[in-house]
Order: structure tokens, then sequence, then C-alpha cells
């Protein structure tokens, strides 16, 4: 989106003081470093998440057969079972047409879904009215019904079109448009369909439209019928990675794709896609069903509708409301004004164990069931939900556990809907019952994944990502409060001994039991955390120094008093260093002063505790540059200047997956820089037999500037960020043997790094002048 915010201070005005010069200069630095330490943030998640993600080797052995690639994850998961009941809300009517084509071409029919999931997700991001929502949702659910023309043998052909079957394909469009018009009163949603397969430039087109005199609903289909079809259609053959797809989205933009939409459509894909998908549905299934007659749907006026329906149809209507219900994986129930049940659908029998034979003529309440709330206690019948929502006219949902066919409660959610007929008169309600259980076991797994992700898996305290995560807010809550707190350091001495001595298992119950001692050390507000291999962390909240190394002191006894069944008779020691927050400390800082006098216990004979408070305490060598490598650091190959219109947090995330698919090591972090590490056989065949596989080091430096642009055809007018990528490329060892051999690699490993950032390439091999030249 365009930037409007313009500082108010220009420092190359003539009447600007020098206190404005300096307030402008002093708030542009604290910005700067604001959005390097974002970046750094940035790309130490990148690390962690690449660390812990790491896939396994495409091909890799697995009793003799090679694995396939995984497929790519498709932009939405619709719930197979709610698919025909979101598809009738939606397009009321018009489900018909949807049913066809269904019948014509299952995977056509499920890709329109996801394309309408996708777009509808992309209008709520986006916060599109009402109405071009509903006018985009119903576009992209029959984009393709124009495909029940086409014969079977061009849809479901595998193999590469001809020209003649190409062409033909291409009609579907100009026959939807035809089909609909037959039951669609809406322009927008006609317009919609004949437009989503024409490209952005407005090539290859009879009529001339084109840009942005095309709908917003047809250029948004398109790029997300275009990303289905990459990514999830069985079709298509070999399916493409999200990188990938989005890369082609990238290369098309202007030409094929509306830029601005494709940018957009890549920041959308940074959100949370489940929680986006399921408001989506929700709104399908209750906002929609409120005002179907609200949706561009013709229907016969009153006065054509015959005055009572032959008994046949009437047969029909019936048998075929009955199916429908009876289809529903939820429970369906009607009852009338006094609660008493006259369907009991399949569904509900499901759900229940009741059968219908039993339900219908009874009245329905919470005992019934045996309904339970949420805490397990029993809803009495004067409370029943559906009684209050008949009370109240009003529609009602909540979450209860009723008695399931297998003896055991189960959550559902009851929707409670009152049916008022049109003289205002009540007739009853009705009661869907939707099984939760898989909404509560996915909360439960929510659950259980946190806990996998923030605890150590042996020893069960908090783990090293944890630990860095809680130390920043630990530090920053008791600033804000002005209270003390203390870091504890803690290594258990001489391990490796009892591993090489006792065995692994032998380690593995020491690290256990000390880790046990800390926590049972613990208050509530403290946090322990597993470090690094035998060493831990303890964050002591609301506690001076002194306290804390009075607490190291005592875990200290009682380690060297516990004893080992894996050791015998021997026992083990540990050291500790004690440092307390002080003004002016940052994370790294605190941290750093604690494992210093850890350090110095260790040096000074182990087993023992050791306090660092004041800064100056510190015997600290000189810091060095992170670029800083010595004489053995070979020279540059390339080094080069990447500029990719995709927001810097995006760019970040497409670095991910280049480390991940190449199988990169990243070497160190520091600031908005990372430097990382990649083999030569995952950018180039070796030329030799002989030859051996070299690393090379690529070092990047991400920034962000803004630039003045417009669109192709001058609209759109503002103030865009790019992301801004200094590269450097070296190899690993200095080493001059074949450099042009070194150089090919460094080229192909610069490409695949474009290619992955969809980034374009400026100042090529131009070095820096030296600080002062002119």
């Amino acid at each position: 989106m365009p930037d409007t915010d313009h500082s108010s201070v220009d420092p190359n005005a003539t009447n600007a003081s020098p206190v404005d010069v300096r307030a402008l200069s002093t708030r542009r630095r604290l910005e700067t470093e604001s959005r390097v330490a974002e970046i750094s943030s940035l790309l130490s998640a990148l690390e962690e998440a690449t660390a812990e993600t790491k896939p396994a080797p495409r091909g890799a052995s697995n009793n003799g057969k090679k694995t396939p690639a995984p497929a790519a994850p498709a932009p939405t998961r619709p719930i197979d079972h709610h698919q025909n009941s979101l598809v009738q809300v939606r397009l009321g009517l018009a489900s018909g047409l949807y049913a066809a084509l269904q019948h014509k071409h299952p995977p056509t029919a499920s890709h329109s879904l996801r394309v309408a999931l996708g777009c509808s997700t992309w209008a709520l991001y986006k916060r599109l009215d009402d109405e071009t929502r509903d006018a985009i949702e119903a576009a992209s659910l029959l984009h393709d019904i124009g495909k029940v023309s086409i014969p079977d043998g061009v849809l479901t052909k595998t193999s590469g079109l001809t020209p003649e079957e190409e062409a033909m394909l291409q009609t579907h469009w100009e026959a939807g448009v035809h089909i609909l018009a037959c039951c669609c009163s809406s322009q927008r949603v006609l317009d919609a369909v004949r437009y989503a397969g024409r490209r952005f430039d407005g090539l290859g087109a009879a009529s001339p439209v084109g840009g942005d005199d095309l709908p917003l609903e047809a250029r948004m289909i398109a790029i997300v019928d275009a990303f289905d079809q990459m990514t999830a259609d069985p079709l298509r053959g070999e399916l493409l990675s999200r990188e990938a797809a989005l890369h082609e989205l990238f290369v098309g933009a202007g030409t094929q794709f509306d830029p601005i939409l494709v940018n957009q459509f890549i920041e959308l894909l940074s959100h949370d896609q489940e929680l986006l998908t399921q408001q989506v549905a929700g709104r399908w299934l209750n906002e929609l069903g409120k005002r179907q007659t609200e949706l561009p749907w013709s229907q016969l006026p009153p006065t054509a509708a015959p005055a009572a329906a032959p008994a046949a149809v009437k047969d029909n209507r019936s048998l075929f409301e009955q199916q429908l219900i009876d289809s529903m994986h939820d429970g369906v129930i009607f009852v009338d004004e006094q609660r008493n049940i006259f369907l009991w659908s399949k569904g509900a029998e499901r759900l229940t164990g009741v059968s219908s034979a039993a339900a219908q003529g009874r009245q329905f309440t919470p005992s019934l069931l045996d309904m339970c709330n949420t805490a397990g206690r029993r809803v009495r019948d004067d409370a029943c939900p559906v009684a209050r929502a008949i009370a109240t006219h009003a529609q009602l949902r909540q979450r209860l556990e009723i008695l399931g066919r297998q003896g055991e409660h189960v959550a559902i959610d009851l929707h409670a809907i009152p049916v008022v007929c049109r003289d205002g008169h009540l007739r009853g309600a009705t009661v869907l019952l939707q099984d939760a259980q898989p909404e509560v076991s996915l909360e439960e797994r929510c659950e259980a994944l946190h806990a996998e992700v923030t605890k150590d898996p042996m020893t069960k305290v908090a783990n090293r990502a944890e630990f860095d995560r809680m130390l920043a807010l630990f530090i920053e809550a008791h600033e804000q409060a002005g209270l003390p707190c203390s870091l504890i350091m803690a290594d258990i001495d001489h391990f490796k001994s009892i591993n090489d001595t006792f065995g692994h298992q032998a380690g593995d119950e020491a690290i256990i039991t000390v880790a046990n001692v800390l926590t049972q050390a613990c208050r509530s507000g403290d946090l322990v955390a597993r470090y690094g291999g035998e060493e831990f962390a303890v964050l002591c909240a609301d506690c001076t120094m002194a306290d804390a190394a009075g607490r190291a002191e005592n875990i200290r006894k009682r380690v060297a008093e516990a004893s080992f069944t894996s050791l015998g008779t021997r026992k083990i020691t540990s050291s500790f260093g004690v440092a307390q927050l002080q003004s002016g400390d940052t994370p790294e800082t605190l941290l750093r002063r604690s494992d210093s006098a850890l350090l110095m216990a260790k040096e000074q004979g182990r087993n023992q505790v050791v306090q660092l408070g004041s800064k100056k305490e510190q015997l600290q060598a000189p810091k060095k540059k992170w670029w800083d490598f010595g004489f053995f650091r070979s020279a540059p190959l390339i080094e080069t200047k990447l500029t990719t219109e995709v927001p810097i947090d995006i760019a970040i995330e497409k670095l991910r997956g280049f480390v991940t698919d190449q199988k990169a090591k990243i070497i160190s972090i520091r600031d908005n820089r990372v430097e990382i590490e990649i083999s030569s056989d995952r950018v180039g065949q070796n030329r030799r037999r002989a030859d051996r596989p070299s690393a090379y080091r690529l070092e990047l430096e991400f920034s962000e500037e803004r630039l003045e642009k417009t669109n192709s055809f001058g609209l759109a007018a503002g103030s865009y960020a790019q992301t801004v990528v200094q590269v450097s490329i070296r190899p690993k060892k200095r080493r001059n043997r074949r450099r042009d051999d070194q150089m090919e690699r460094a080229r192909m490993a610069l490409q695949s790094l474009k290619s992955y950032l969809m980034a374009k390439e400026v100042d090529a091999d131009v070095r820096p002048l030296p600080a002062g030249a002119r």
C-alpha cells in the first residue's frame, strides 16, 4: 500500500533549525536500529526453524527404495464432509450446477472449492465489503462450470493437450457464462467468470480489456486458480513447491497477473491460513444462511409459481430433502414448539446411539442425551438450551458433551435455530449436533505440540529456544516492575568422563537427576531450561544475586549427595555461575556475565559457585567483528546487490526455503547479516570423478528501501518498500585451483538464491569504495 506517512521536518529546507535536524537524524537512527533488530530477530527465527525442520534427503534410502519428494500443500484444506454443506449454503439454488460439475469431473469441482475458499480468505484478509465478497465467492466456486461442456477425453487427459484440444478447453469460459446467465442475475458474477482466464496485459484476447479494467474478482480468481493448479491439481503431474509456485506468479506479474495483487497474495500466505479458512467456513455456514434471499440467483416470481404442486413433485421433494438430511455427517433434529421430536436424522443416530424410532415423539431434553457442560456437570432439564432458543426466538450455539454410541461422553456443538413463519408464528426449532471431538482432539494435540516445541524431551524442562524467548520477556517484566532478578548457569563437572567410562545411559541419568534437583529448587515464576548438553540455566524471579547464589549452593550440595544407579558408588559434582540483572543489561549481556562466572568456577577447580556482579569484573578479549576470520579467509568470488519487491519478512522466509532445500548450514547471525555455508554438490555437478565437493560461504546483509512508483498503467502511485540484499560469495578454503570452476559454481549458487528470493541483480561484481574515497 502507498506510504502516506510524511515527515514534518525537512533537513534540506532553509527554515529548518539545527534542533529539528538533530531530532530528525536521531529519529531516523532509532528507526534504522529498530529495523535492524527486527531483521536480526527474523534471521534468528530462520536459524531455529531450519535446525528443527531439516527434511530427509530427497531420494534417501528406504529399504532400498527411493522416497519420493512430498507433494506441496494446498493453500486451503477444506474438510471433506463439509464440502457439500458449504456449497449448498453459498450457492443456494445454483448448487445444482456445482453438483453437475462434481459428477462431470470431481477433481475440477474440488479445485473450484479450494479456489473459492482461497479467494474468500483473501477477501477476508483485505476486508472487502460483503457485496464484493459474495460476488467473488460465487464466481470462484463456478468459474470452471463451463467445463461440463468439454469432452471427457480432454478433461481427463494427463499428457499434453494438442493445439486443437487446448483451443477447445479455452471455450469453457464463455460456455460457463452462458450457463450461469440462466440462473444468475448478478452482472459482477458473470463478468468475473468471463474474465477470470484473461491475461492482465490483455494479450491473446479478441477484446482489448486488460489491466485495471478487468474486474477485481477476475484478477483475484486468476491468481488463486493458477496457484492451486501448480500446487494441488492432481492432473498436473509433478506439483511445485509453494516457493516455486510463488516464483512463477512473481515472474508472471505485470503480464499474466496483476502485479499489485500478486504481492498481496504473497503477503497473505505468510499469515495463519488455518485460522482465516475457519473464519471463512464459519461465515459461509452461519452468516450466509441468514441472507439467502440476497444472493444473486434468479427465482421464479410469486405469480409464476403454481398454486399447488402435483403430488409426484411433493413426493420427490420430500425424498430429496430426506436424502439430503440423512447424508449429512452432523446430526439434524426437528422439534415443534413444545420440543416434541418429529425428525431424528441418521447423523443424530451415529452421534448419540439413539435410533430414530426411539427418539421420535419424545420431548427433547438434556437428560435424553445425558447432556453435560464442558466442566462435566449435567445440564438440568429446566436449563435446556433448545427451550431457551425457542423462548427467546434467537439462535443459540453452545459447546456441550453428550453420551455417545460407545458409552462415553463426546464433545458436540449444539446449534438451535428457531423456525418462524412469515406471519411471525413459531413452529419449532431445528437442532444441529456437530461432532466437536476432532476439534477438541486438535486442541489437545496443539497443547501437546506446544509442550513438544518448548520442552526438552529427555528432562521435561524448558529447551534452549524457550529459554531464549523467556529471557527477554523476563528481563522486560522485571525492569518495568523495578524488581531484581538473577540468572544461574549450571554445568555437570567432567561429564565426558561419565559417558566414556559408564556409557551414555549413565550420562542421561545424571542429566535427568540434575534437572529434577533444579526443578525442585525452583519457586513459582522461575524457569529451568536445558541450555545445551549437560549445561542448564535457571531464571530466578524477584531474586537478588546473594539469594540466587545461596540457592545455587544448596543445589550444588544436593547434586553432590545424590546417588546414581548407573554410577555405582561414584558421585558427581557441578559448577555454577550467578549474575544479577543490572541497569542497561540486555539478554545477551546478562547471559554472557553468568556464563563467564560459570567459566571462572570451572577454572578455579569446579564444584563451586561463583558470582559476577559488575561488568568491570569480566576480563574479556576485544570483541571481533563478525566478518573478522583472519588471514585464512578467502577472497570473494562474487559481490553483488539483489533487490526483491516482497517485504523483508517474506524474503527471510524464502531464505529459509533455500537453506532447507539446499541443505545449507547457518554459520553466524549478527544484526541484519547472516552467513550460510553450502556444499558445491548442491549447486552443480563435479567435473571429474576425483573431485571432492567443496564448500562455499554466502554472506547476506538485509536492508529495506522505499521507492516511488506506479503500476504499468500509471495507477496506484505511491511509496513502496523493497528488500535489498548485499551478497558476497567465496569458497570456504583459501585455494585458487580451478578458479574458473569455482566462479561457475558461485554463479550457480547466486542464481539459485535469486530464484528463491524472487530477486533481480543490480551492481553485479561492483565492490564498495574504501572509506573516505570520493
